[in-house]
């Protein structure tokens, strides 16, 4: 699974990257007032935005998939590990209080 948000990542830079250079273009015609250049370059931003559109709902629907999984995984383990996931817990739980009252003790 990481392959593939690794590869809708990629494709998607490349797609930004693409549609950042071709506004760019289509600005500078835009500028010169070559009515014949922004017609022929508009489709071929809105295509390259349109593909940046389908990458970032593929990047976004692969990092919810990544999500879940872990959450099913951390469950699973804590299920299994009933002690040992409590004990973390209060390990954790324990070090963010001591944080906690090293800043209130530095404020006062």
């Amino acid at each position: 699974m990481s392959a593939t948000f690794d590869v809708a990542r990629e494709r998607l830079v490349s797609d930004v990257k693409a549609v950042l250079a071709d506004s760019e273009e289509l600005m500078q015609a835009a500028g010169a007032e070559s009515k014949d250049k922004v017609a022929m370059i508009r489709p071929r931003v809105e295509a390259t935005l349109q593909r940046a559109k389908t990458r970032l709902r593929e990047i976004e629907a692969a990092s919810e998939a990544r999500a879940r999984e872990t959450a099913r995984q951390v469950d699973a383990y804590a299920h299994d590990h009933p002690w040992q996931t409590a004990g973390m817990a209060a390990g954790v739980g324990a070090a963010v209080g001591a944080l906690v009252a090293l800043l209130i003790a530095r404020r006062d």
